[in-house]
């Protein structure tokens, strides 16, 4: 596997050395592996095969951040999010922080004006109460920010070694408008995909925090809310916005092959315009990781219609948050469902999803 300007990809030697893997099927086919939270190919297998002929309905069907109801007149959406990071706190953030944003941007990414949230703990026996406390600061502080209310929760405590310290849940409920609605499945020939900021910061944050790994400079998790950046497209683009994703598990690379599979597209990527700031490349170079495939908690993929494309790049560069914000790669007719990368040298790669997980446990 290659990287996004053709570095050589991960080996076995430099993940074992900080207790990495990437886990496939070896033979146990009757039992939940960790790649089957990855976000990559096992994920897709494990919804496609288990979930979905039981959960079947057509709002379920759409498989996108979050899901649409109706409710009376309204059309709301609707969004839930499991968080088990490890460490519970990292450079940049924390489980509560991330468990926010992660759900507000999951509404927001359906073009949602988020209304409220609601949130379930699992507490391991021995949490420490001042650890919680700053969590549950956290969170709070982050809701409030974003001017969204938890209205309600639930609380379950667990023996000693039963939850990895603390497991979040939270649930979104946003308002949907009728002249607002990208969707996987609404990207078209033609259309540019734009990334909000640099790549891969959350996922190496995460990582060097729990494993100890001392890099020169520090890296901190860029977990952020994006519904100031989509009512900024909205307001500047409209119904030109056809697609939006917020590259989490399985990072740019999964949630492009996710809309490309969607639309019935391709996607073609220009590596050399992809963000990957310096510390995260060079990690990533040590590690043998690919920063496509790493986890982002404050950056969002756009498909936007061609014409509307340097509008949609000027909204994001007004904030902060997008001020990173740049053209990657542009939507072609086919093979259907195909991702690719030019390559600095010159040549092309497929950019297909990830078996397993190179990164466990990060959001």
């Amino acid at each position: 596997m290659s990287g996004p300007n053709g570095a050589n990809g991960p080996d076995a030697g430099s993940l074992a050395s900080v207790g990495l893997s990437c886990p496939v099927p070896t033979g146990e086919g009757g039992r939940v592996l960790l790649g089957h939270g990855s976000g990559g190919k096992l994920s897709a297998a494990l919804i496609r095969d288990r979930f979905l002929p039981r959960f079947s309905n057509p709002a379920l069907a759409v498989l996108g951040d979050g899901a649409e109801v109706v409710l009376g007149t309204e059309r709301m959406a609707i969004s839930t999010d499991t968080f088990v990071v490890s460490p519970l706190e990292f450079p940049g953030g924390d489980i509560g922080l991330l468990a926010v944003h992660g759900t507000l941007n999951d509404v927001a990414m359906m073009g949602a004006e988020p209304v409220c949230l609601s949130t379930g703990f699992v507490l391991e026996e021995g949490l420490s109460l001042i650890l919680l406390d700053r969590v549950l600061q956290s969170m709070a502080d982050a809701a409030r920010q974003a001017g969204v209310p938890i209205v309600t929760g639930d609380t379950k405590v667990v023996e000693r070694g039963k939850a990895d310290g603390m497991f979040i849940n939270t649930t979104g409920v946003g308002r949907l408008r009728a002249d607002f609605r990208p969707a996987p499945d609404q990207a078209c020939p033609g259309d540019v995909v734009i990334v909000s900021g640099p790549i891969g910061r959350h996922g190496i944050a995460v990582m060097a925090a729990r494993e100890g790994l001392g890099f020169e400079v520090d890296l901190e998790s860029d977990t952020a809310h994006l519904g100031p950046l989509v009512e900024s497209l909205r307001a500047a683009c409209g119904p030109h916005v056809r697609a939006l994703r917020d590259p989490t598990r399985g990072g740019v690379a999964s949630a492009l092959n996710e809309i490309a599979a969607a639309s019935g597209v391709a996607i073609s990527l220009e590596g050399a315009a992809i963000p990957v700031p310096v510390p995260v490349a060079a990690a990533c170079e040590v590690l043998g990781l690919d920063p496509l495939y790493v986890a982002n908690e404050g950056v969002l993929i756009a498909v936007v219609a061609a014409g509307a494309a340097d509008l949609a790049l000027q909204a994001l560069r007004a904030h902060p948050v997008g001020g990173g914000a740049v053209k990657i790669g542009e939507v072609g007719e086919g093979p259907a469902g195909m991702v690719t990368l030019r390559t600095g040298l010159g040549g092309s790669r497929v950019v297909d999803m990830l078996p397993g997980d190179q990164l466990p446990r990060i959001c």
